[in-house]
């Protein structure tokens, strides 16, 4: 697929905060970027060892260990051209293996705590109508659905904590964790690449990522409200959804490697973070909902914790074009 070209205003822009820090060479930014979350990617590891796997801070070091690879290898996807091209696509290769390896089991508890918080929410005062003919039945379902969810996710967390584990201990992690150290010294460039100024050589591709990041915005289907919007429970358009999540991650860390402001993008990437967990607890709750022999009490509390999945997701969205695209925050439904 070809590369869209940058926007020309995009690209000055960026290339700002570059020449009022008089930034060097293209390969002395890169490279320190790329040192400092290397260094950063080590020491989340080196936390993990100290602290043990099921130690409290174990959390906080994964999520350092993810930080560090996600940048990394954002980075490397952006500007691939600086660097020597084959070891970048080999260590992305490696990074986002160990990005989605690390995920899982931080994603069932989340999902276990939201699903679960929402039912509860959901079976108060106000919330989870009986259907019709079915006095008493929301307060059961909402149980059992409870009971469901949590046998489910908690075997799927088991099964993702063992992942982990044997993910961090295979030679696969090691050779990824010797390349990083590797990094954290020495950054692999292009030579000519390199020794182009940062404005001339870096901030166009910047510019071109956050292009790319534009259309795929620009493709996303109407907001909630407008005449031609899809339903809150249509997930037809969510791939499209995770598609602009990713690209302002890479948006993200390209700004953030030239020293960028990045206030507004990462307040809009956590709302694009709210829209994914809320999309997947709705298909969560659907999944378990497909489970045979439940109760029919049950399956309606699941079903109408889906529905109120997928308006989260939509207000998220809603959130997320308000500061993106500073359009009006949607009333509240």
């Amino acid at each position: 697929m070809a590369r869209p070209n940058p926007d020309p205003a995009a690209a000055r822009a960026v290339a700002r905060p570059l020449a009022r820090s008089g930034a060097g060479d293209a390969g002395d930014v890169l490279g320190a970027y790329l040192r400092s979350q290397a260094t950063a990617f080590l020491r989340g590891l080196r936390l993990h060892q100290e602290g043990g796997a099921g130690a409290a801070g174990s959390g906080d070091a994964v999520r350092g260990l993810r930080g560090a690879a996600h940048r990394i290898s954002g980075t490397l996807a952006t500007f691939r051209a600086v660097t020597e091209p084959s070891w970048a696509d080999g260590l992305r290769t490696e990074l986002v293996w160990l990005s989605c390896a690390l995920a899982d089991e931080h994603a069932c508890t989340a999902r276990l705590v939201r699903l679960v918080d929402a039912l509860h929410r959901l079976s108060g005062p106000a919330g989870l109508p009986a259907p019709r003919g079915t006095a008493g039945a929301p307060a059961t379902g909402s149980a059992r659905a409870a009971a469901l969810l949590e046998r489910r996710l908690t075997a799927a967390r088991t099964q993702a904590r063992t992942a982990t584990l044997q993910a961090l201990g295979s030679s696969r992690f090691h050779a990824l964790a010797d390349a990083v150290a590797v990094l954290a010294s020495e950054v692999p460039l292009d030579p000519a690449a390199a020794r182009g100024r940062a404005e001339a050589v870096l901030a166009p591709l910047a510019a071109a990522a956050e292009t790319r990041l534009s259309a795929a915005v620009a493709s996303l289907p109407p907001a909630a409200g407008g005449e031609a919007a899809p339903s809150p429970y249509d997930a037809g358009h969510d791939s499209r959804w995770h598609e602009v999540h990713r690209l302002l991650r890479l948006h993200r860390y390209a700004r953030e490697a030239l020293g960028g402001n990045v206030a507004r993008t990462a307040a809009a990437g956590e709302a694009l973070d709210r829209q994914r967990d809320a999309v997947e607890a709705a298909a969560a709750a659907t999944a378990a909902a497909r489970t045979p022999r439940i109760a029919p009490a049950t399956a309606y509390a699941l079903g109408v914790l889906h529905a109120d999945q997928r308006h989260q997701a939509e207000a998220a969205r809603g959130d997320f074009r308000h500061l993106w695209l500073r359009e009006p925050a949607a009333a509240p439904r």
